[in-house]
This record gives structure tokens, C-alpha cells and sequence, in this order.
């Protein structure tokens, strides 16, 4: 182990490319070269091995030139702690796999339950947004499903009392989930995964920045009641992954409340403005929340995976109580001085000890630091939007809430088609030379470059490097073009 923090420590220290600048054939050749049955070949010489083949083939997150997605450097705290929870191999589905393992997993959910203003919430980790958005749908179907079955009890349903309560089977199709199309594809997914129909999602229109339009959301529910559909959830956004945008959070709680709405909040990208000293009012409203997800492996500069789920009210998640003799007994969950079993609560049965991460973080750094870090990075998407307005040969889309930007290369010799064909070029270019890892995405039909800045070691310097890279690369892929359609209209001639 001491090797490889040394071997690690080295590669940090030299590490000059964002990415390998391999070709996908060759690595696929070295992983195949690899003989998985023959015998083993020691512990020095695997490492040595491991070390050739990932480690000197890694995207690095931490580099200035990985400005794509939304994978954070990680707090050196926070890596020490994954080592130490790994050898452990503690699982905190149960006290007696974990004790104080459970104990400071359940005080950190308490924690950001307080911050969230959640009194006498309750919450889970999970292994990322996707988890944590799928666990919030569940809880907000069963919960629904429950409401409603009670309303038949003392309300005749419509058509009559002789027709009886509706079963599960006859009100599932009716369930709709309201969200934008800038929300997470986690949210379709999970409508998938609960076996809702395939137009449970409904698509509430955005604003010109991207955001939930609310008068849109009021409406839809309107419509949802006049067609006899039941409103499941409506899911807002806190940082939507192209736009880097948050929907507004308080009058769709309103709507929401109004309603009788259950309101999730994906707050994967965005949660941390919860510490940002300078941004924490772009959450007010959050805590009207009926669930939250915040992934601490985004924006609190955490190991993958550290992801949590928040409930405002801890019987809500009644749902996802089963009980097994050899695990968590229910007689024994009953008694005054029950255990306190985790898998009670979580969609896993084996789960890890996550939470030490961030614990050794916050303790090492402090949460106001931390949030000074997001506000750091934010301001550095501020600045880079501004440098690319003031260019001429870039076009920027909108403006972010965090570190998002979205550009592309427009030179004035290019049209707007040409433009939208040289995003995909001049991203994989980059990528493969492993000079530049930037992500694009398609807004509204048009194609965009996107930075995602999560590392506040970052400066405008380094940004601008990037994009002098995407610059010189649009131009060369332009002169080709040219000097291949010269050498057609040579041959013609």
C-alpha cells in the first residue's frame, strides 16, 4: 500500500495530459493481453502491472485540461479515509456489521437534514443520483398509492360505490411524474423502473434559460386532475447537468404544497450551495422539499460514490422497511432499545461505509471552506463566460447558477451548419491527442462544447489554454476541409 501512494504520488506530481492520448484498439489489446487464469504473479508485480495498465491509461480529473463532466479532484482527507474504509470492509446495512460506522452515518444525515431545514427528517447514503432519485420516486409512489387507497376508503370512487376501491393495478397507469427535459435522465429511467406507463413522465416546459416554467408546471397539474391522472411527484432541478441552471425552487414548492404535490428536488449538482457562502440563497425554498439528493462526490470533492437521499419527514420512508430473521427481525425492531439497522432504510442490502469520506473531510477542512471551494469554481465559469463574449470567434449559450458553460468555435468564414459539425470534431480531436477533455451536449437541436469547472485549483489561464486548444483545433479541421475540397475540384478539373 505505501507503494502505490508512492507510485500515485509521482504520477499526480508528473501527470501532463488530461487523458492517455491512446487509441481505443490498442487498450483494448492490453486488457485482452492480460491471462485472468494463469497463476498469480505476486502482489508487487500485479501493482506493477495494474499501475502500466490503468494508472498511465487514467483520465485525471485533477488535471487543468479535464474540464468535461462532472467529476470532482478529490480532498487528499477524503482518499485516506476510502483507504481505511475499504481494509475495514465495514457495511453499515446493519448495527452489528458496522456499530459506530452506523452511528456517524445516521449524525451526518442529521446534519444535512439541519441544513437542509428538514426538522425531524431523515435520510440515507446511496451510490450516487441515479440511486438516490430512483429511491425518492419509489418512496413518492408508494406513498401516493397509499394516500389515495385511503381517500376510496371513506369516498365513494367515481361511477358509483358499487364499483370499489380502485386496485394498484388500476391506478399505476394513471401515475405521472412532472418534470422539465433538462431534468436528469435518472427521473425516465426510474418511471421505468417502477412500471409506470411509458407517458408517466410529463414534460413541463422551461424558460428561455432553462429553467421550470411555473405557470407551465400549475397547468400541467390542472390537466393531470381534469384526466382523472395522479400526480406522483413533480422533480425540480438544483443544477441541471447541461445548463448548470436552478429551477425555481420556491414557487414550485408553493405549487406543489397548493397541490398537494409530492416535490423532489435533484440537487445532485447543486446541493453543495448549501455551504457556499455566496450561492446559498439560490437554494431558498429547498426546504419545502418533501426529498432532496445531493451527491457529495460532485460538489464536496468526494471519492465516487458519496451520495445521499433526504426525506423531510422520516416515516415516509415506511416503503422501504422489510424484515428478515437473520438480518433485522421484526420483533426485534419493535422493542425500546432496537438496533439501529440501516438496511431499514436503503434500497441496498451490503453497503459501504461511504460516509467516513466525507466525515474526515468536513473535519479536516470545514464545511464553510468547502462551500468557499464551489463559490470558487463558480466564479471562474463567471469569468471564463465573460472571456468567451468577448471573443469573436465563440458563441456562449445562457448563463449558469454554478460551473457550467456552454460554448462553441463560430468563425465568422464558417455557417451555423458547419459550426454544428465541428462540436463533435473538435471534442474528439482534443480527447484523442489527450491534450483537452471537454463534453458537448445539444440544446434546443444546436450542438455546444460545454466546461464543467470543478476543481478551484483551476485559473482563467488554464481555461484559456483549453480553449486556445479548441480554437486551433476548429481551424485546422477547416483547413482540411479546404484542402480536401481543393484536391476534389483539382481532380474534377
Amino acid at each position: 500500500m505505501h507503494d502505490v501512494v508512492d507510485i500515485l504520488g509521482e504520477r499526480f506530481r508528473t501527470t501532463e495530459r488530461a487523458a492517455s492520448a491512446k487509441d481505443r484498439s490498442g487498450l483494448q489489446a492490453a486488457v485482452d493481453a492480460v491471462d485472468l487464469d494463469t497463476a498469480g504473479v505476486g502482489n508487487a508485480e500485479a501493482l506493477r502491472e495494474v499501475d502500466a495498465l490503468y494508472a498511465d491509461n487514467a483520465v485525471w480529473f485533477h488535471h487543468p485540461s479535464y474540464v468535461a463532466h462532472l467529476n470532482c479532484p478529490v480532498a487528499v482527507s477524503a482518499v485516506a479515509a476510502e483507504a481505511m474504509l475499504a481494509a475495514i470492509n465495514t457495511s453499515v446495512d446493519t448495527y452489528d456489521q458496522s456499530e459506530v460506522a452506523t452511528l456517524m452515518e445516521r449524525r451526518l444525515i442529521d446534519w444535512t437534514c439541519g441544513h437542509l431545514g428538514f426538522v425531524g427528517g431523515d435520510g440515507i447514503f446511496t451510490s450516487g443520483g441515479t440511486q438516490s432519485n430512483l429511491q425518492a420516486l419509489f418512496l413518492a409512489r408508494e406513498n401516493v398509492l397509499a394516500e389515495v387507497a385511503g381517500h376510496y376508503e371513506t369516498e365513494p370512487r367515481r361511477g358509483g360505490p358499487g364499483l370499489g376501491a380502485p386496485t394498484r393495478r388500476d391506478l399505476l397507469p394513471g401515475l405521472r411524474i412532472l418534470a422539465t427535459d433538462q431534468a436528469h435522465f435518472s427521473v425516465s429511467r426510474a418511471a421505468f423502473l417502477l412500471g409506470l406507463d411509458a407517458e408517466a413522465v410529463v414534460t413541463v416546459p422551461t424558460d428561455e434559460s432553462g429553467r421550470m416554467d411555473v405557470e407551465a408546471l400549475n397547468a400541467s397539474l390542472l390537466a393531470i386532475e381534469a384526466n382523472d391522472q395522479i400526480p406522483m411527484a413533480v422533480v425540480a432541478t438544483a443544477g441541471t447537468t447541461d445548463r448548470g441552471v436552478i429551477d425555481p425552487l420556491e414557487t414550485i414548492a408553493e405549487v406543489c404544497a397548493a397541490a398537494n404535490v409530492w416535490l423532489h428536488v435533484d440537487a445532485a449538482y447543486g446541493g453543495g450551495l448549501l455551504w457556499a457562502p455566496a450561492r446559498a440563497h439560490l437554494l431558498d425554498g429547498i426546504s419545502k422539499a418533501t426529498s432532496v439528493t445531493i451527491d457529495f462526490h460532485k460538489t464536496f470533492f468526494q471519492p465516487v460514490s458519496s451520495s445521499a437521499l433526504l426525506i423531510r419527514d422520516a416515516s415516509l420512508f415506511a416503503p422501504t422497511i422489510h424484515h428478515h430473521d437473520y438480518l433485522n427481525p421484526e420483533a426485534e425492531a419493535h422493542k425500546a432499545d432496537a438496533e439501529p439497522n440501516q438496511v431499514d432504510k436503503s434500497l441496498q442490502t451490503t453497503r459501504r461505509f461511504d460516509a467516513l469520506k466525507l466525515w474526515t473531510t468536513l473535519r479536516a477542512r470545514g464545511a464553510r471552506e468547502i462551500g468557499s471551494m464551489l463559490d470558487t469554481v463558480c466564479d471562474l465559469a463567471t469569468d471564463v463566460r465573460e472571456l468567451l463574449e468577448a471573443q469573436a470567434d465563440f458563441e456562449v449559450l445562457g448563463a449558469s447558477d454554478l460551473s457550467t458553460v456552454l460554448f462553441r468555435f463560430a468563425p465568422a468564414t464558417a455557417d451555423p451548419a458547419t459550426c454544428d459539425e465541428l462540436v463533435p470534431l473538435i471534442r474528439r480531436v482534443l480527447f484523442r491527442s489527450g491534450r483537452a477533455a471537454i463534453a458537448r451536449t445539444v440544446i434546443d437541436g444546436t450542438p455546444w462544447l460545454k466546461l464543467t469547472l470543478l476543481n478551484p485549483d483551476t485559473s482563467i489561464d488554464d481555461v484559456t489554454a483549453v480553449l486556445d486548444l479548441v480554437r486551433a483545433t476548429g481551424h485546422g479541421i477547416l483547413a482540411g476541409r479546404d484542402l480536401e475540397d481543393a484536391a476534389t475540384e483539382g481532380g474534377a478539373a
